[in-house]
């Protein structure tokens, strides 16, 4: 708990959508890659997660980590699990989305 009566680290909300995505292709050489799309109404502060393709992925690509690279842009992280080269899954990726009610504490105090 705070150590004073202002709140801190809260979240404002947090909601999953399903965001609509066409991946480039994977080189066999590539073994992870960032790629954007754009995404209205995302911010620079909020936290995002991306929770994974809604259909099948293509046999050896994984979702890895994402994050908001400028507002309204998403940056998803892809993983070539198998050095061949691959496109991930074309269509909805499912992403949650935290926003803080301010800025993030820098400790638990």
């Amino acid at each position: 708990m705070s150590s004073t009566t202002v709140t801190r680290g809260n979240l404002h909300e947090s909601f999953i959508m399903a965001v609509p995505f066409t991946p480039a292709a994977l080189s066999s050489a590539q073994t992870t890659s960032y790629q954007t799309c754009a995404v209205q109404g995302l911010s620079t502060s909020d936290i995002v997660e991306v929770l994974g393709f809604t259909g099948a992925q293509t046999t050896g690509v994984a979702t890895g980590k994402g994050y908001v690279s400028a507002n309204n842009v998403l940056s998803v992280q892809f993983l070539n699990l198998i050095g061949t080269a691959l496109t991930p899954a074309a269509g909805s990726y499912l992403v949650r989305v935290d926003r803080l009610e301010g800025p993030a504490p820098t400790n638990a105090a």
